[in-house]
């Protein structure tokens, strides 16, 4: 393995968000079995690190925009800055339910619809931020996740609050219909990989790339499914498993995101994480090595003179000589 390859296309970003997303569901399922008493504040302590990532980056980002004036003028500066404060303004909101949640499991003392409230407007919102990343070539992920996902949102905080009876499949719908979507693609994949192989014309290297593809995309996707069937089971009373368990098909589908984190490439090529992320300044160090060399200097009075003595230069006709056998 080409170490230098793999880390010039490591998103430190992505590493970070499944990190902490796969620790806290690692967290979160020992606390609903009874492994462990921690508060729901220390179980949610992932999630804090992700969200104060984020706004350390945008701080950052927004020092380094208003300190330095010219670099507002470099390409599309002004939408990489509204691209970031659209990103730190949803993950506020995203952090408003996950503190709503928190203080939910902990005290009971609202109805989860009004939990609901902050993550069903970041749904709406990200309908619109989704056309606008298109518009201007931007990553839309964490947008597109929550725009999809607007009514099984709404199904759960309905459910949760019983005011509707529905099984837990039945609930989870919207999300079987995603899942059923995603595992056209993964099909896909496979056949368009095992084409690949057997085409003796295609490059080595895009064999490999396809064939990566389709085994991260297996690896993430199925697990999800399985988790996604064991837990409504268990919702439902059919299943006797621990959560513990049932999460173990969803940490491998994390595991797989991490190990995707290595070659999803920034949006740019710069030293500080953080700036490239949130704050999209893209800087090289430059040294000596990297100037190109100067051009030897020559003066007007010069160029004349040099032209001044060839057209002086008599001109001489060529002659052919043949030599005789």
């Amino acid at each position: 393995m080409n170490l230098q390859t793999l880390f010039q296309d490591f998103n430190p970003s992505k590493f970070l968000v499944h990190s902490c997303l796969m620790i806290f569901t690692a967290l979160f399922a020992l606390r609903l079995d009874g492994f462990i008493e921690w508060s729901y504040w220390s179980i949610f302590s992932p999630i804090w690190l992700w969200k104060g990532m984020v706004i350390l980056g945008a701080t950052v980002g927004s020092y380094v925009w208003w300190r330095h004036p010219h670099a507002r003028l470099e390409g599309d500066a002004y939408v990489h800055y509204k691209a970031m404060l659209i990103t730190l303004a949803l993950h506020l909101i995203l952090l408003m339910f996950e503190l709503l949640v928190c203080d939910k499991l902990e005290s009971d003392r609202h109805l989860w619809i009004l939990v609901f409230i902050p993550l069903i407007f970041i749904s709406i919102v990200s309908i619109a931020v989704c056309i606008w990343a298109v518009k201007h070539d931007r990553s839309f992920e964490l947008e597109l996740f929550c725009a999809v996902n607007v009514l099984q949102f709404i199904f759960l905080a309905l459910k949760l609050d019983q005011f509707i009876t529905w099984s837990w499949e039945v609930v989870f719908v919207p999300l079987w219909a995603l899942l059923c979507l995603s595992l056209v693609a993964v099909l896909y994949t496979i056949v368009f990989a095992a084409v690949l192989l057997r085409a003796p014309q295609v490059n080595a290297r895009v064999r490999r790339t396809s064939l990566n593809s389709a085994l991260a995309y297996t690896f993430l996707v199925v697990p999800i499914l399985v988790f996604q069937v064991l837990l409504a089971n268990k919702l439902d009373g059919d299943l006797s498993l621990n959560y513990t368990t049932i999460a173990a098909p969803l940490l491998l589908s994390h595991m797989t995101l991490i190990f995707m984190s290595f070659g999803a490439k920034g949006g740019n090529r710069c030293l500080c994480p953080l700036l490239q992320e949130y704050g999209n300044i893209s800087y090289q160090p430059r040294s000596d090595h990297d100037q190109p060399p100067s051009e030897p200097m020559v003066s007007d009075k010069n160029e004349k003179h040099i032209k001044k003595i060839d057209l002086m230069k008599p001109v001489v006709p060529i002659i052919s000589i043949d030599t005789p056998d």
